[in-house]
């Protein structure tokens, strides 16, 4: 397929725009620092995609007539220089293939400007003058746009709402191309894995982020539920992980495990929204689909509906009939509301308490503004359950407020997955129902089996609770299978060793946790934990004083409990360690601003000796509803001293937890 080239056209190939008038190229919206010559090559190759241009036409256009000698060097140099611009490589080629003795082929999509879809160029391998690498004929990979809505109530949308929509059609394109590739020929067993990157904001507003953040989240989660029993898809906290990362495609495929890559970015211009995207194969850098869309701001309702019929056309082979007639439901969203919703999506990553109470704040505006927006409920949900893990919240003022929340959501959508998990952890944590619980997170993984905290969820609060260690192991894993650049993922697995009894294990696993990020005060948290655990009381210490240092405790506080509790250790033992230990928390504990959970002193007074005060304080633990530490009591070793106590006996049993073996 040719393109001709005219006066100011610009044309996309992957992410980048290339301006054939002004002899620019730009990506994520930068000018690349590109030299003439180069350029001119580029050119070149691009009026004529995937087909060969020989060395003898490019010297005869592009250099002097009775230039011979340095020829090779400098065309050599200048494909060189345009390898470099597009982070390409001779040996993987994603843009420019060498045609030994012969020349040179463009093999990228390339799109005009104002084109709505992709013309692909011929498949490389079937081209008569192809080379003899061995390489496979690709099939016809193209995807019809639908036609954009006609305007009929004169008032536009919000652009983010019409690029989550396109984003959905696009995530429909990448698993019909999955599916195609995995029939042709894969051989390797289970899930085809798919990385969806960051979608770079090209609005030139970093205030815009939160926009393009929420729009990759939304695309994972809607990917995932598409055909999840053949296509699984890495989760948000490690996807973002590569947000303006300048590592190939090939380097983040091989640390995430994936076969397959889709990137892309979304613009905001002139009432308009532009959502490009692209998916690329890991091993040999393919370019396998592609997609360039200008959406106008209007009529989101017929323009949803259009996008929903396109995804049930073109992957009906994968999808059953009701969930056909799932996914073509339209759903009309208040715009304010939505924008609402993804600031407070923004904030609850941010995973503190102050980002987690605006997070609340923005959610609850959103559902104020639209309250048949099951989104909004579902994550006012999670928002609340997570500020009772940061201290934000007591149990009671927080897991009523995510009960209510969650059945709002299911009520209004049935199948989201992520309310029916936040309710599983709200009957675990405050009603101490964990049958229910387990029908919640079942429920909530059959409808999304790529929601990595699904998996961490019923891991946490059902499987292990119930001591089924290896089972909860194996839980975790498949959590981290899906986020393995997770910290909080990676960091529960080791604690999960820990309360199965493999303490080498649990403690290479924080070392492979404080090795991807060594300010990651849990981390050292629970390492400590382990420490103290194995009765390596100056190893724990230092992690202590580490994990101090990393929560915001000047380096004054953190030197001085570090040399208090050595000083106690040498002295007396554990017990006046622990001793010492329980000191420091009753004076952070009693601070004024923070609410603290009475287990955390009940272990204290536990390892100091003190069962009587431990047991008053596990009582008003119990009376509290304080289930995130509760439910562990039976496999956590710090309560091993308490084993066999008829009081302990009786906690297990109002708890609901399995009495020890």
């Amino acid at each position: 397929m040719n393109f001709s080239l005219n006066p100011r056209r610009r044309l996309r190939t992957g992410l980048y725009e290339i301006d054939l008038d002004a002899g620019l190229v730009l990506r994520h919206g930068h000018r690349l620092p590109l030299q003439e010559q180069p350029f001119r090559v580029l050119a070149m190759l691009i009026e004529q995609p995937g087909e060969v241009v020989s060395r003898e036409d490019i010297q005869a256009r592009l250099w002097p007539a009775d230039t011979h000698v340095g020829f090779d060097e400098g065309l050599n140099t200048a494909i060189r220089k345009l390898r470099i611009a597009f982070q390409d490589s001779a040996e993987n080629p994603r843009f420019i293939q060498t045609i030994p003795r012969r020349g040179y082929r463009f093999i990228a999509p390339v799109v005009e400007m104002h084109a709505e879809v992709i013309a692909m160029p011929e498949a490389v391998a079937a081209a008569p003058d192809a080379p003899e690498t061995g390489a496979k004929e690709q099939p016809d990979i193209s995807v019809a746009t639908p036609t954009p809505a006609k305007d009929r109530r004169g008032f536009d949308w919000k652009w983010w709402l019409v690029a989550s929509a396109v984003l959905v059609l696009m995530a429909a394109g990448t698993v019909y191309r999955l599916r195609q590739v995995a029939r042709q020929g894969s051989t390797t067993p289970g899930r085809v894995m798919l990385a969806i990157l960051p979608f770079q904001n090209l609005s030139g507003d970093p205030a815009q982020d939160y926009i393009s953040d929420g729009l990759t989240e939304e695309t994972i989660t809607d990917v995932g539920q598409l055909s999840p029993e053949h296509l699984g898809v890495i989760a948000r906290t490690s996807a973002m992980a590569y947000k303006h990362t300048d590592k190939s495609t090939l380097q983040i495929g091989k640390e995430l495990g994936v076969a397959y890559i889709l990137e892309g970015s979304v613009r905001r211009d002139s009432g308009k929204v532009r959502v490009s995207a692209q998916l690329i194969r890991v091993s040999d850098q393919t370019h396998l689909w592609a997609q360039n869309y200008d959406s106008p701001m209007q009529d989101l309702i017929e323009v949803q509906n259009k996008i929903g019929l396109a995804i049930t056309d073109s992957i009906k082979a994968n999808l059953t009939p009701k969930r056909q007639i799932e996914v073509s439901q339209s759903r009309s969203v208040d715009p304010g509301a939505y924008d609402l919703y993804l600031q407070g999506r923004f904030y609850w990553n941010q995973r503190t308490p102050a980002a987690m109470k605006k997070s609340i704040d923005l959610l609850q505006q959103a559902t104020a503004r639209d309250p048949n927006f099951a989104l909004a409920w579902s994550g006012l949900a999670d928002g609340y359950n997570i500020s009772n893990i940061l201290g934000l919240h007591s149990p009671k003022d927080s897991f009523p407020q995510a009960r209510a929340a969650a059945l709002r959501a299911i009520a209004l959508d049935p199948h989201l997955a992520e309310p029916h998990a936040a309710l599983g952890m709200e009957m675990s944590h405050y009603e101490f129902d964990l049958p229910g619980a387990r029908i919640e997170f079942l429920r909530a993984l059959e409808l999304n089996p790529n929601s990595a905290y699904a998996h961490l969820f019923y891991s946490n609060c059902y499987l292990m609770p119930m001591g089924r260690r290896a089972e909860a192991i194996a839980e975790n894993k498949k959590a981290l299978e899906l986020d393995p650049l997770s910290l909080p993922i990676n960091n529960f697995l080791g604690q999960s060793y820990l309360f199965a009894g493999d303490y080498a294990q649990s403690y290479q696993q924080f070392q492979r946790t404080i090795a991807m990020d060594p300010n990651f005060a849990l981390a050292h948290d629970y390492l400590s934990n382990l420490l103290l655990m194995s009765g390596r009381y100056p190893e724990a210490i230092d992690e202590v004083e580490k994990s101090q240092l990393l929560s915001g405790a000047s380096p004054e506080e953190a030197r001085a409990l570090k040399a208090q509790s050595l000083d106690a250790f040498k002295k007396g033992g554990e017990k006046a360690f622990w001793k010492r230990q329980l000191a420091f928390d009753v004076r952070i504990m009693t601070a004024p601003g923070a609410y603290f959970s009475p287990v955390s002193l009940a272990g204290d007074y536990t390892m100091a000796g003190d069962k009587d005060k431990a047991f008053e304080l596990l009582e008003k633990a119990f009376e509290a509803r304080e289930g995130q530490e509760l439910m562990l009591l039976n496999v956590d070793p710090l309560w091993k001293s308490l084993h066999g106590d008829a009081r302990f006996t009786s906690l297990l049993r109002r708890l609901g937890l399995p009495e020890q073996e």
